[in-house]
């Protein structure tokens, strides 16, 4: 069975029905039956708009770069890809083949 990583990028501001985007999507993700995802939060980037968020102290923004990563088998997370695409429109997804070398619960 082929495992994938997909990583989705956003902003720690983001919001999805009045909630944050990345415990929307961690719950989501949950519920559907993915293995396993973790939300990463970046201390400093910038996106399509150019703007560089940053946690530098001497910044007044908050709005700080979150990448949620999510590994499985490639046909789960396919099947999740789409709902995903309608809860985080304007979200940066990929998706790369991976080999899993060790794991304590044996997703392969």
């Amino acid at each position: 069975m082929n495992s994938v990583i997909l990583r989705i990028y956003m902003s720690q501001s983001d919001t999805y029905k009045g909630k944050s985007s990345h415990d929307v999507v961690v719950e989501y993700l949950k519920d559907a039956g993915i293995a396993g995802a973790t939300v990463v939060h970046g201390i400093e980037g910038y996106g399509t708009h150019h703007e560089i968020h940053t946690a530098n102290v001497l910044s007044l923004g908050v709005d700080l770069p979150v990448i949620v990563e999510v590994i499985d088998d490639e046909e789960k997370i396919r099947n999740v890809v789409p709902e995903l695409r309608k809860m985080l429109p304007d979200a940066l997804m990929t998706l790369q083949d991976i080999e899993i070398v060790s794991n304590n619960k044996n997703l392969t």
